[in-house]
C-alpha cells in the first residue's frame, strides 16, 4: 500500500488516535478519520452498509465505507454527482 505522505496524497487520509471514540470500528486495521461523519449520510442511495431503524433513522454503525483509505475518490465522486 502506498504511503500517502510521500505520494502527495496526505490530504486523503489521516487517523486521529487521540479521539475518545478511536477506534470506532474494531474490525479495521487502519481507519481514515477524514470522513468521521460520513458526507454521504443524507444520500438515499449512498452505497454503504446501513439499515433503517423502526423510527426511520438511518443506522450506519456497521458501515466502514468512509473509513477505508481506498474510498476517498469514490466518496468525492458521489458528492460531485449529487451536486450535478
Amino acid at each position: 500500500m502506498k504511503d500517502d505522505k510521500n505520494s502527495g496524497n496526505s490530504y486523503k487520509f489521516f487517523t486521529n488516535k487521540d479521539c475518545e471514540y478511536y477506534p470506532c470500528h474494531k474490525s479495521l486495521d487502519e481507519i481514515n478519520c477524514l470522513f468521521c461523519f460520513c458526507p454521504l449520510y443524507y444520500m438515499e442511495d449512498c452505497g454503504g452498509d446501513y439499515t433503517i431503524l423502526d423510527n426511520n433513522v438511518k443506522d450506519c454503525s456497521n458501515c466502514v465505507k468512509p473509513h477505508l483509505r481506498e474510498n476517498y475518490d469514490l466518496i468525492c465522486n458521489q458528492l460531485k454527482k449529487k451536486e450535478g
